[in-house]
């Protein structure tokens, strides 16, 4: 998959600046990295239920990451998202 080859590349550039673990960016791309894994890894076994269930924990807490930084940085946001493909949430 390109998008996984991508993240990685990205990984490797970040995880050569070790300060920049804590940043939000980097926390959201390692979680994009964890569901991409997961989700592939369901698409062979359909009852992994432990599985799922940590796909979902992840989810919502990506789902949090980025609210967080689109109440802080909008536009590292919507660079973000753009970058990973990643849905924008829904407004109510």
């Amino acid at each position: 998959m390109v998008k996984n080859s991508f993240i990685s590349i990205i990984l490797k550039e970040q995880e050569e600046n070790k300060e920049n673990r804590g940043s939000v960016e980097f926390q959201v791309v390692s979680f994009t990295n964890k569901i991409r894994r997961l989700t592939s890894h369901l698409e062979l076994h359909k009852k992994d239920y432990l599985s799922q269930r940590g796909l979902r924990k992840i989810l919502g807490k990506r789902q949090r990451l980025l609210a967080y930084l689109s109440k802080k940085n909008r536009a590292r946001y919507k660079e973000l998202i753009g970058q990973f493909d990643i849905r924008e949430r829904k407004t109510r």
